[in-house]
């Protein structure tokens, strides 16, 4: 249901270091989007995050989900806590939406999905890229053919992030926590957005290691050559460890064209002469501050997320697409640890 002016009604658990570009998005959407309440159990950082973005605090996670305004929950804990919280909203039958990733392994994300297919309830995953002017140029591009076939695929994520401060945290960088090092918690946008463009990759052969910059149960490096399901090859490097870090960046060639995505910009240049460009000025989020990017692209997406709701479709980004990167993801590991070409999980 909606508010009395129509607004989708929406709660949020969780207030970390990641929900900066939430609280701004939700500041941006008061007027279609009414918070109900944010929690999280260290009652002085809700307050603080309440105050900086002006969002009301809720006593209880229960007193939310029994409110009968509320729609939906945008759930920002950290993935090992997911499980549980969703559960809880879906047998409220409270929708969704889930920053990512879904949960730390395949099969903990494969029970969050199948949990909210079982209550009827929608279930969105925060792939904000996705949203960026020039991704949806090039999606659209794609979708109307205006390149020919996609023959190759090149991906670079040459990020930073320095051991104090950020790996140095407790819990950062370990597997109980966050499942996975740079893959799973920061090239798993990249990944998301290569294969919302490119298709299913059906094939890879990895390396992962840990750099002697980093001291972390868990990987800052992997590169890997890809085999995408259409036929056509790529390779992707991802880290953590490329000092001072630097932005993205996604090449396609097509057979008529290649199309670069770095950051939120994109070039295209064809055979013919032509070149495209569509974008916006800003920065990724590539260096130490993980933080330092816009949050209009989150903005979009919890927008998004709303409308598909209210008006009974699927948002673009669901649990079952989220599902394809993280299979992505785990057969990277897996290729990477046996050394071996490994299949990926159809």
């Amino acid at each position: 249901m909606s508010d009395e002016n129509g607004r989708f009604v929406l709660g949020v658990v969780g207030a970390g270091m990641g929900a900066k570009p939430h609280g701004l998005a939700l500041q941006s959407l008061r007027d279609s989007i009414a918070v109900l309440g944010v929690y999280r159990r260290n009652r002085a950082e809700l307050d603080a995050f309440c105050s900086t973005y002006g969002l009301p605090a809720a006593d209880s996670y229960e007193a939310m989900l029994a409110d009968p305004r509320l729609d939906g929950v945008l759930v920002l804990t950290p993935p090992n806590a997911r499980e549980e919280i969703v559960a809880a909203a879906a047998a409220a039958g409270k929708h969704v939406l889930l920053e990512k990733p879904v949960e730390r392994t395949v099969a903990a994300a494969e029970r969050i999905v199948a949990t909210c297919d079982a209550a009827g309830v929608t279930l969105g995953v925060i792939f904000q890229h996705r949203f960026r002017r020039a991704s949806r140029f090039l999606a659209q591009a794609i979708a109307e053919d205006r390149y020919g076939r996609l023959e190759a695929v090149h991906l670079v994520v040459p990020w930073w992030r320095p051991q104090e401060g950020y790996y140095s945290q407790p819990g950062r960088g370990t597997l109980a926590q966050d499942g996975g090092g740079v893959l799973i918690t920061q090239a798993i946008h990249s990944l998301d957005l290569m294969l919302s463009l490119c298709g299913p990759v059906a094939a890879v052969t990895a390396m992962a290691a840990t750099t002697r910059l980093h001291q972390m149960e868990t990987e800052d490096f992997v590169s890997a050559g890809l085999e995408f399901a259409n036929g056509a090859v790529g390779a992707m490097m991802a880290t953590t460890a490329s000092f001072p870090g630097g932005p993205e960046s996604l090449t396609l060639n097509f057979a008529r064209a290649s199309a670069t995505l770095t950051a939120g910009n994109l070039t295209v240049r064809t055979m013919d002469g032509q070149t495209i460009t569509e974008g916006e000025a800003s920065q990724g989020g590539g260096g130490a501050d993980p933080m330092a990017f816009p949050f209009d692209w989150h903005a979009a997406q919890i927008a998004e997320f709303a409308d598909a709701v209210q008006n009974g479709r699927q948002p673009v980004s669901t649990g079952h697409t989220a599902l394809l990167v993280h299979r992505l993801i785990d057969a990277l590991m897996r290729s990477a640890k046996a050394g071996v070409r490994v299949t990926v999980q159809a």
